[in-house]
């Protein structure tokens, strides 16, 4: 996966594929980062009393592990 965020400074872009990537069905997504913060104030405490012990602690488990994959990719 190739993820980075950039400061657009005119309306193009100009990407470069990598080698391995040619001839699949890729994705491409432009979002602000503010958008994203706007759109997703969601905590894992806006489910406080919905979700049962078990379903809580597995939600917190994959969320972990999404971070340290997140930031990994960084």
């Amino acid at each position: 996966m190739v993820r980075t965020v950039i400061t657009p400074e005119n309306t193009n872009i100009h990407l470069s594929i990598p080698e391995n990537y040619v001839g699949k069905t890729i994705e491409i997504t432009f979002l602000s980062l503010e958008e994203l913060e706007q759109h997703f104030p969601v905590t894992l405490g806006d489910f406080w009393g919905i979700l049962s012990e078990e379903e809580a602690l597995q939600l917190s488990k994959h969320t972990q592990q999404a971070r340290k994959e997140w930031n990994r990719d960084f």
